[in-house]
């Protein structure tokens, strides 16, 4: 409420009495002084010394003259450094390096303490009275949460005494997240965040001040984002750090936008560091005047006149994180009755009781939703506290049941002031009772009550510091109740205020009530409209406790409310407040105007009390002050309807604005009703968020910054809120505007009064909001409890409930309903309530009772559920109830198509009962008509297919009708499958005319196996091009249906396979689609899928391993062409796997080698498109994600197990100068001991790029140098392309003129030309320079050789391949490996020299085009011509249209023998284009990647796509081909390709070199340390790809193939296993020091330490600093190791170590493949050792399956480490081995780690004979 106004005459009284004023101090300092008064500059005092000033940015100047009148003078005299500027907010005097204290002494008690003695410098003092010796303590006091104190070491000062502040019972246990540095000279100190490391709270930037009467402390903030301070108004929530001052100091004053301080005291901000939601809070317990300056360093300084500095520093993940801990510190926000969350009515002056009756009636009567009514000061007879005004209001003690009957409340207002004059007739019982008790403040003495004025006239002030005083109160408060019933109390005046200054005497000239220094306070006087400072409470001098008055009078208050209430929880609300006042109180935001502007500033002021804390928060709807317009009140109660605390109230003297005062069927009325009608039917939404509040600390009325934190374009928006996480709030805050700008975060949105989602996201977008509409929407992901609105709480809580599910983007949802009486007090902590937990996922709505401890005595029940984002319409709705499932009936599912909303009505769930709805989606199957081409309309229709636009950009707007496709008939089914014959609609025009579609079909489905099945569409009467690929399937089908997992059934009249999994009944495979479509040059078929969880199709780069279902589309065409989003690269899997509901999964293979794509749709379904061949489907039934890739690579061939010394690191890259440089780099390599076993030389070793040939130029040592290498245990790989130049005179380059005599290369068909297709590629002509300044095209044309290629089809072809590779080996030099090319195959021109491509054209660009890169160019585009001719080995002429992406694989296994057969050994053949059964010959590396950022997660996935392609020896090149490295990446990058099972750093022509040793010795020692660990296990990565290369499993590993029950795991893809036991948390981001990672449901052990890290099956923060990678090793697994030498050929010549990495049961298994680590045959012959070890309850045994090995491949046992081995020490460990005595091995036995060790090594028991360990404990 405001101060009163004046008359004019009164006014010009004060005018006249002010200017007297002003003459009689002039007079009397004249007479005092001699001369007219003037300022007088203070000497120095003796204080001669010279300012040593700081070189410091202007940001960073601590203002050293904060008061008025700075002077050079003046400022040198302080110490202090003058320097002026034209800036006038820049400190002109700043702090020198003179001030501050020096550290004396420091003594740490324990580690979670630290004190220190500080004694000031000798600089000169800003204000007197410093104090020399000060004390700091600090303490640790949570894991989040730093508290230090600075205050006088010799004398006690004021300090708050909160009731809820205390230091926590016990030390923290947990990691500490943050670290504290003290500083010494001069004192200062420093918090860091623990991890990642940062700078959170620096107080250097300027000295510590404290004399007894001015401190102050200044500190760097790690970010400009600082929210919070006050209570002022605040135009904006984000801080503007421009050198702003806020002075905090309770006061009555208008919040009229200025900067000063208002009625409440908030020494509390939030920084929000950065994008990853790190913040800080920084707390401040003193509750003197102050002031708060930011300035933009960014830095705070405080500068407080008293008490102590008091700091709480407060460490966060997330803004949220920081509410939650500063309510835990301050005391959690109270849960409101659930009625005061109603709307609710109030003005100052009704006048009378009618006239508040007819308010009340007129709003009843528009039905407006309305629950409380309040009356303010003009209720009480002469204004006077605990009367009522017995003849305007003679019937108001009934007016509470008056409200009663109809359900609603009644509030009373209570200011603190007490009249010190009688009541009418009768004496003033209520200040005389106080008198008796002496509760009143008192003047200096401590015994005259000090008097002031307020609204009754003269009146003395409660102390609510005193018991006696509060014991009245009480008292008071239950007198009064019992005269005039009400039912909560709405205290205001509590700043405190006072209408006179001071006292009715004034105040006395002392340093209380002038302090040496006063902030820059409203008036710049202590006890402007208040109490004198020198006025004497309980806890202290009004100077110390002013700002504690408010939260003094809530204290006792809320005791009087529990008296009056008792059970009943009743209500508190003020208007000043402290920090803590939450817990008992909620709070407005004052005396706001009628205007547009505090309309706005009301969102800021509700934002910064949910910091605080006051979740409870509103302001005066349609404002206090002045008469309020229409327009403005309509969008005010629009806003108000979603204020926490919702009323509208005005002033005295103004006209009446309840909503219906502007008439019955006014716009605003209206409005009001309808988002009051919203408001209400959300309120058990608005109670559970106050509950979670209450609980957790969280935010009701919620920053968007708080939910999208890491989207920078969040931080400052203050024109929006959102309640809770998941309703934003977009009102209208201008006039006469009907369209705003809204921000649309990073979420799906849906509007909430239309239902509809809306398409943006991530962008402002401008919402058109005519004068009745508000901006509301609901995110995606949520669960929102309703109740059926009605015109009270009291009515509404009888309704029927609700639930409104807001699917997320993977249809997913979550929420949380608290319900309890709404009335009871402390129903949490009785369990007197019910909290449910609701979500949905795959189609399940699961309704949990999570506590059920009340019972509504309304018997109410869930009625109605709404679902939005329902792409399909649902069918088969169950609800389980229980053990019971019931089907809904028709009547009770209705679907809105457009919306896409599904509704369930009558459903009757009784609350307090679990249930489970479940669903499926009968989707809408808009498979694309017009795929890769533009919209139209009339071309869509007249393909007989449907038009309908979309919302969604991406969703097709032409699509099939649902009888597109074909008729089946003819069914036969046999016990090994079916056979039946296709009939094509005719109703429908073939689409494509030169295309036309088959209108017969045949289709065959065997049942191959018992876990996989067949089936095969194809043309009966033409015969069709078929994949030439072997492929290995059973001898003979599996007849018995018992044997098999699934079943198969026919849809008939449109076509469809269904495929089911006999266990679950689900369907995993569905073509029964519309749009099956089989042509010449056109095939596209469709399938539902099980679920949204999809992995594989490649090669293209993905953005994460699972696939985003929403419409994506994705080419698969090899193509030289490097990895980028959605582009086709250089190889072709036509391979997925699914994972079905039921946490079974499946795979699936397309046997077609065209250009093709996939689509994916959200439905979930999936189309297929290709431009030839058959289709001829593959599937495999797991059950299990691992169990898939066996079944698969059991059919397309199991991965190839490559030489021992393959899983070494290895160096390359292309553009070595000369062989020196090869040689300086391995001699450095060796120098450094950075482990190392591959070097490999890229097409610059050749002469002009020549295969077979060598550069005897810069190359000519080439040959000696691998010699050497290779004696030195080095191997050697060279590259090859396929491309053969043509433009060497003859005999010259043998490899051609052998191609030429022996036909090898591929030419025109005969019956266009006898000629060689030929191409471009790196070869040069002879006799040139390459100028390389030309354009590249340019260059091609000029300098390239001709080139023809290879048809690797040919057995010839093979042959000729083989001699050349082996007369290189053999007369030119020696090599271990082979790395092929460019065999998509790569041209560098577009299908032909000339680019005239002969035959058809339809070839070269299909009718329909896949959307491939420059897919506007042609199939040829960078490769041959489609009409290219190949020859099959059986002579079968193909074409290469068909066999394009085949050419890769062609290349592989000719090169396989070659590698073979020449050098002996099985090396390693690495390719670069592959397809579905290259992984039997070759291993991977992802190409052409870039050296980003991004590079290292794409790695990842990459390598798990290829993991379940069948190809286990993969990595991408370390560090990025393309572009400079940058130096931390390519470490990271390192650290991560230590763990690639291709592990080779390789980059470009003309950049700079990127291998370890490039970077420097920190750099070579970081990657010699990983490569360590790397070589440490290569004996378990070895077995991993023998088990590979025998099994099918995976070697790089996705985490969901272990945990697969754990839905969390579906989505990771930044971690990865080997095998089953090895977990790899790598470091992907620039600048990070702690990494997120999942640690999954299994013990897992730190690869460091051994230590279990005991959570499981949660997201855990690992710290990473750069040194580190992390690594975790499963319990219940042995890994084989050795120990790391320079290269493998030492390694392994050490003993075998096991790590012993024991489970929950104390127990582990694991295996050991063991050969000469490169024979070819050593397999066929069994010259292996296959071992298993067993641990199990303190023993370890070992065991055979296959025990053959040569003696000189002898492996010794060597150290073994047992993890997990238990707390009670361990005192024996023993060995025994078959024909020997039992020996004692040393040991060492950690019991804190659990770790314990021991050496067999002196026994050499070699590991082809069997050994028992045992340890014991006794």
């Amino acid at each position: 409420m405001g101060k009163r106004h004046f008359s004019g005459l009164e006014v010009a009284l004060m005018v006249m009495f002010a200017l007297a004023l002003v003459v009689a101090v002039a007079l009397v300092i004249v007479l005092a002084l001699g001369e007219p008064a003037v300022i007088k500059e203070e000497s120095d005092s003796g204080n001669n010394i010279t300012p040593e000033c700081p070189n410091i940015p202007l940001a960073e100047r601590v203002d050293c003259f904060p008061d008025a009148g700075a002077s050079q003078q003046k400022c040198v005299a302080r110490g202090c450094c003058w320097s002026p500027l034209d800036e006038t907010s820049i400190p002109w005097c700043f702090f020198s390096k003179n001030h501050g204290y020096t550290v004396v002494s420091m003594n740490k008690p324990d580690n979670t303490h630290i004190e220190a003695r500080l004694k000031r410098m000798g600089a000169p003092s800003l204000f007197g009275a410093d104090i020399e010796e000060l004390m700091f303590h600090a303490d640790m006091q949570t894991e989040n949460r730093l508290r230090f104190k600075i205050t006088d070491a010799n004398k006690a000062r004021f300090e708050v005494p909160h009731e809820h502040v205390k230091p926590p019972s016990s030390p923290p246990t947990s990691p500490l997240k943050y670290e504290l540095e003290l500083l010494q000279n001069p004192f200062g100190l420093r918090v860091w965040r623990s991890s990642p490391k940062k700078l959170l709270f620096d107080t250097t930037i300027g000295p510590l001040v404290f004399a007894d009467q001015y401190l102050q402390l200044s500190a760097k903030l790690p970010s400009h984002n600082i929210y919070g301070l006050g209570e002022h108004v605040h135009q904006n929530f984000l801080h503007d750090t421009n050198w702003k001052t806020w002075p905090i100091f309770t006061r009555d004053a208008f919040p009229n936008g200025g900067t000063h301080n208002l009625y409440g005291h908030y020494p509390y901000f939030t920084c929000l560091e950065d994008e990853s939601g790190y913040s800080i809070g920084v707390f401040l317990m003193n509750s003197n005047a102050m002031e708060v300056t930011i300035q933009p360093a960014p830095a705070v300084t405080y500068r407080t006149i008293g008490g102590v500095l008091d700091f709480y520093i407060l460490v966060g993940d997330t803004p949220e994180a920081v509410v939650d801990e500063f309510t835990q510190l301050i005391g959690r926000p109270f849960i409101p009755p659930y009625w005061s969350l109603g709307f609710q009515i109030s003005r100052w002056d009704y006048g009378s009781l009618d006239e508040l009756k007819r308010t009340v009636e007129r709003n009843r009567k528009v039905g407006l939703p309305y629950d409380v009514q309040y009356t303010d000061i003009d209720y009480m007879e002469d204004k006077k506290i605990f009367t009522y005004d017995e003849r305007n209001f003679k019937e108001l003690p009934q007016f509470a049941d008056y409200m009663h009957e109809k359900g609603q409340k009644y509030i009373i207002i209570l200011d603190p002031a007490v009249a010190t004059s009688p009541r009418v007739n009768r004496s003033y019982e209520t200040f005389l009772r106080g008198n008796e008790a002496k509760v009143w403040v008192t003047e200096a003495d401590g015994e005259i009550p000090l008097l002031g004025e307020v609204w009754p006239g003269e009146t003395v002030f409660p102390d609510f510091t005193n018991q006696a005083c509060i014991d009245w109160w009480v008292d008071e408060i239950v007198r009064f109740h019992k005269e005039v019933k009400h039912d909560a109390l709405w205290i205001d005046m509590n700043e405190v205020s006072s209408f006179v200054k001071g006292s009715n005497k004034g105040c006395a000239d002392n340093n209380l009530n002038y302090p040496p220094y006063t902030p820059s306070i409203l008036d710049e006087l202590m006890y402007s409209k208040t109490l004198c400072m020198d006025a004497k409470q309980k806890w202290g001098n009004h100077y110390d406790v002013h700002s504690l008055y408010g939260y003094s009078m809530v204290l006792a208050t809320d005791k009087a409310s529990r008296q009056v209430f008792g059970n009943s929880r009743s209500m508190v609300f003020t208007r000043s407040s402290f920090p803590g006042v939450g817990k008992y109180s909620g709070h407005w935001l004052g005396d706001n105007g009628a205007n547009w502007n505090d309309i706005k500033w009301a969102i800021p002021g509700m934002l910064e009390f949910n910091l605080f804390g006051i979740p409870y928060i509103g302001a005066d709807i349609c404002g206090f002050f002045d008469d309020s317009p229409e327009n403005l009140c309509t969008r005010w109660m629009q806003v108000g309807a979603f204020y926490p605390f919702s009323r509208n109230h005005n002033a005295q003297g103004y006209k009446t604005q309840d909503p219906a005062s502007y008439g019955e069927n006014s716009t605003l009325v209206n409005t009001s009703k309808h988002y009051l009608n919203i408001r209400y039917t959300l309120l058990p939404y608005l109670y559970t968020l106050f509950y979670k509040a209450h609980v957790n600390g969280e935010t009701v009325v919620r920053p968007m910054m708080h939910e999208f934190y890491s989207d920078k374009a969040t931080w400052a928006v203050d024109r929006q809120f959102l309640w809770g996480a998941h309703l934003l709030i977009t009102p209208v805050l201008d006039p006469d505007v009907d369209t705003v700008k809204a921000y649309i975060p990073d979420a799906i949105w849906y509007d909430f009064e239309t239902e509809k989602r809306i398409t943006q996201r991530k962008q402002e977008v401008d919402l058109f909001l005519p004068i009745d509409k508000l901006g509301l929407h609901l995110r995606g992901g949520a669960i929102l409890p309703i109740q059926k609105s009605d015109v009270t709480t009291t009515y509404s809580r009888r309704h029927p409930m609700g639930l409104i599910v807001a699917l997320d983007d993977n249809k997913k949802a979550s929420g949380e309903l608290f319900w309890d009486d709404g009335d009871s007090r402390d129903t949490v902590e009785s369990g007197n309530h019910i909290h449910y937990h609701f979500s949905v996922d795959n189609g399940l709505l699961s309704i949990h009772v999570a506590h059920n401890g009340y019972s509504d005595p309304n018997n109410l029940k869930f009625e109605n559920i709404t679902v939005l984002g329902m792409n399909g319409s649902p069918s088969n709705v169950l609800l389980l109830d229980g053990t019971t499932s019931t089907a809904l009936t028709e009547s009770q599912i209705q679907y809105d198509l457009i919306k896409q909303v599904m509704y369930l009505r009558d459903l009757e769930l009784e609350l307090g009962k679990n249930y489970t709805i479940s669903w499926e989606v009968k989707f809408l199957d808009r498979i694309n008509c017009q795929p890769g081409e533009n919209r139209d309309e009339a071309k869509c229709k007249a393909r007989g297919c449907i038009w309908q636009p979309s919302d969604n950009a991406e969703e097709p707007w032409c699509f099939y009708p649902e009888n597109h496709g074909y008729i089946a008939t003819n069914l036969s089914q046999t016990p090994s499958g079916w056979t039946l014959d296709l009939d094509r609609n005719t109703d429908f025009p073939s689409q494509r005319s030169v295309s036309p579609d088959i209108n017969k079909l045949s289709v065959e489905i065997t049942y191959l196996s018992g876990h996989s099945l067949r089936w095969k569409i194809f043309d009966p009467v033409n015969t069709r091009y078929e994949v030439p690929v072997p492929i290995n399937l059973p001898a003979t089908p599996e007849t018995d249906e018992a044997n098999r997992l699934y079943k198969v059934q026919i849809s008939e009249q449109l076509f469809g396979i269904q495929v089911i999994r006999k266990s679950t009944n689900e369907i995993i495979w569905d073509s029964a689609m519309p749009g099956f479509t089989f042509s010449n040059l056109f095939l596209q078929i469709s399938t539902r899928l099980p679920s949204n969880n999809v992995y594989g199709f490649g090669e293209t780069e993905h953005i994460s391993y699972k696939h985003d279902l929403n419409f994506h589309t994705y080419g698969l065409f090899a193509k030289d062409q490097p990895p980028g989003l959605k582009l086709n690269s250089y190889g072709v899997h036509p391979f997925y796997m699914g994972l079905e509901k039921s946490k079974n999964a499946h795979g699936v293979f397309l046997l077609n080698s065209n250009a093709m794509d996939v689509t994916f749709q959200p439905t979930p379904s999936l189309t297929y498109r290709t431009v030839g061949g058959i289709l001829d489907f593959f599937m495999m039934l797991g059950p299990t994600p691992e169990a898939v890739v066996q079944q698969y690579t059991e059919i397309i061939g199991r991965p190839v197990l490559p030489a021992y010394w393959t899983l070494g690191f290895q160096l390359c890259r292309y553009g070595y100068a000369n062989d020196q440089e090869i040689e300086d780099l391995y001699n450095e390599m060796r120098a450094a001991n950075i482990p190392y076993d591959v070097q490999y030389a890229d097409i610059d070793y050749m002469e002009r790029q020549l295969d077979f040939t060598l550069d005897q130029k810069n190359f000519k040592g080439l040959p000696a140098l691998v010699d050497r290498m290779r004696d030195e245990g080095m191997r050697f790989i060279f590259i090859l392309d396929p491309a053969i130049s043509a433009n060497e005179t003859k005999n010259t380059y043998p490899a051609f003129d052998h191609g030429i005599e022996q036909d090898v290369f591929i030419r025109w068909p005969p019956e266009f030309s006898s000629e060689i297709v030929w191409g471009k590629v790196w070869p040069d002509y002879p006799n040139i320079t390459v100028n390389n300044s030309l354009d590249w095209d340019t260059q091609v044309e000029q300098f390239r050789a001709f080139v023809a290629f290879p048809d690797f089809f040919k057995t010839t072809t093979a042959k000729w391949w083989h001699n050349e590779i082996k007369d290189f080996y053999n007369n030119k030099m020696k090599f271990d490996g082979l790395w092929i090319d460019m065999n998509e195959p790569a041209s560098f021109v577009h299908g032909t020299v000339g680019e005239n491509c002969l035959g058809d054209p339809n070839l070269e660009n299909p009718p329909y085009m896949p959307p491939l890169e420059s897919r506007e160019k042609g199939l040829n585009h960078k490769t041959l011509c489609m009409n290219s001719q190949q020859i099959l080995p059986d002579g079968t002429r193909v074409r290469h249209y068909d066999v394009h992406n085949l050419y890769g694989w062609s290349h592989t296994k000719p090169t396989y023998d070659a590698l073979h057969d020449v050098t002996g050994k099985r090396g390693v053949v690495v390719t670069r284009s592959t397809y579905p059964t290259s992984g039997q010959w070759a291993g991977h590396w992802l190409g052409d990647n870039k050296s980003t950022w991004d590079q290292l997660l794409k790695s990842i996935i990459g390598m798990m796509e290829f993991s379940i392609f069948g190809i286990s020896y993969t990595g991408a090149d370390i560090c990025g081909f393309f572009n400079p490295a940058e130096e931390e990446m390519c470490l990271r990058w390192m650290q991560l390709g230590a763990f690639y099972p291709f592990s080779r750093n390789h980059n470009s022509l003309n950049n700079p070199r990127q291998d370890p040793v490039a970077w420097g010795e920190q750099f070579a020692n970081i990657s010699r340390d990983v490569l360590n660990i790397r070589y440490t296990l290569l004996p378990y990565l070895n077995t991993l790809m023998y088990e590979a290369h025998v099994h099918g499993n995976t070697v790089v590993r996705p985490m969901l193939h272990e945990f697969v029950t754990d839905e969390n795991t579906w989505d990771i893809d930044r971690q990865f296993l080997w095998g089953p036991a090895l977990l790899i948390t790598p470091a992907l981001d620039k600048g990070v020091s702690v990494v997120r990672g999942y640690i999954p449901n299994a013990r897992w052990y730190d690869y460091y330490t051994g230590q279990n890290v005991v959570v499981r099956r949660r997201f855990l923060d690992m710290n990473t600093p750069l040194e580190k990678i992390n690594l975790h090793v499963r319990g219940g697994y042995i890994l084989p190791w050795q120990k790391p030498a320079n290269n493998t050929q030492y390694s392994r010549l050490n003993p075998l170590g096991l790590l012993v990495a024991l489970d929950d049961d104390g127990s582990a298994q694991g295996s050991l493949f063991w050969d000469d680590g490169e024979g070819v045959e050593t397999l066929k012959n069994g010259k292996i050792l296959v071992t298993s070890f067993s641990a199990s309850k303190g023993v370890l045994t070992n065991t055979f399956s296959k025990n053959n090995l040569d003696q000189k491949d002898q492996l010794t046992l060597g150290v073994v480490k047992v993890w997990g081995a238990g707390t009670v020490q361990i005192t024996q460990v023993n060995m025994t081995v078959s024909e020997m005595v039992n020996v004692n091995l040393n040991f060492t036995h950690n019991t804190e780690t659990e770790v314990l060790e021991f050496d067999a090594t002196s026994q050499s028991h070699t590991l082809d004979k069997n050994f028992t360990i045992t340890w014991k404990t006794t």
